[in-house]
């Protein structure tokens, strides 16, 4: 069933109400008779002659009287679909309207889950939770070898330590700057051994997978920086840093000593000292001379005071 059908059901048709009184071609007569006579003269055809010979019946008024049932039901389905169509050119489409979705973020409940160990060691439900992470980004990648770490073994000899050379600007989360290679005398970078534990650990561990040339932005929480009691009076206690840091160079031998300062070509002599003043200064002829008397020995109580001269021979 079409839409047409579904739209205008068809209800079946009477022949005979269909069927013109005086069809056209009939000359005036009555179709009863014209049909009785027609009828007629086909026996005659098919009586008198071959049947395998026998001319096709003329398009009579019986022939058109079949047909016109089909012509006046075509007639009305075109007439049905015209009209359709016609409607449906004039109205309006309606379009729906759509209600813009606001995006909602779902939360979803985590269950618990039992965290892989060993065996031997007793199993507990839960998650693991992270107290506090070190968070980087990089700002520019390098086109050097990547950052090596330092191997620590029991000894000097048998430690392979990695030095690296960097360029750095620190912050407070307020936006305090507190220390920068750039303010050093010369703008100098700094040499430091890799995990040596000679910078705060945020640094031990900030430059891993990091290349040479690269420059990196480390977000170190307190834990990993100067701890509770931070570094009075630049850094507070409990303060999370903010490094910008630049990997300038790494070498598996630590820096040369600096040299001093050579000395000037012409040095300037220095001031010359007075002589030193003689142990008995020249006495003053204008004042007079004044000699403090001896005092007397002591008198012992055990001698005489007068030596007794021998006799005379």
């Amino acid at each position: 069933m079409n839409i047409l059908q579904a739209l205008f059901p068809l209800k079946p048709l009477n022949p005979e109400i269909l069927r013109p009184k005086y069809p056209p071609g009939g000359e005036g007569y009555p179709l009863t008779w014209i049909e009785d006579n027609q009828r007629k003269k086909r026996n005659d055809v098919i009586t008198n002659s071959d049947t395998s010979k026998s001319p096709k019946a003329s398009y009579t008024g019986i022939t058109m009287t079949s047909k016109f049932p089909s012509i006046a039901l075509l007639a009305a389905v075109t007439t049905a679909a015209l009209t359709t169509a016609a409607t449906a050119q004039t109205t309006p489409t309606t379009t729906p309207k759509t209600t813009p979705k606001t995006a909602t973020t779902t939360h979803r409940t985590t269950t618990a889950a039992t965290t892989t160990t060993p065996p031997n060691i007793p199993k507990v439900a839960g998650i693991p939770k992270i107290a506090y992470a070190l968070r980087y980004i990089d700002v520019v990648i390098g086109t050097g070898p990547v950052a090596e770490p330092s191997i620590l073994g029991t000894s000097e000899a048998d430690s392979k330590i990695k030095w690296y050379t960097v360029k750095y600007t620190g912050w407070l989360t307020d936006g305090t700057k507190f220390d920068s290679s750039d303010d050093h005398p010369g703008a100098e970078p700094i040499t430091f051994p890799a995990g040596a534990h000679r910078v705060i650990p945020g640094w031990d561990t900030g430059f891993q997978n990091m290349h040479v040339g690269g420059k990196r932005r480390l977000f170190i929480p307190y834990q990993l920086a100067y701890g509770e009691a931070g570094r009075p009076p630049h850094i507070p206690a409990k303060s999370d840093l903010i490094f910008d840091i630049e990997l300038v160079s790494m070498s598996d031998t630590p820096p040369a000593p600096k040299a001093p300062p050579a000395a000037p070509a012409n040095p300037t002599p220095p001031p010359t000292k007075p002589a030193d003043a003689p142990a008995n200064p020249a006495a003053d002829p204008s004042k007079p001379q004044t000699v403090p008397p001896t005092p007397p020995p002591p008198t012992d109580p055990t001698k005489p005071e007068t030596t007794p001269h021998p006799p005379s021979l």
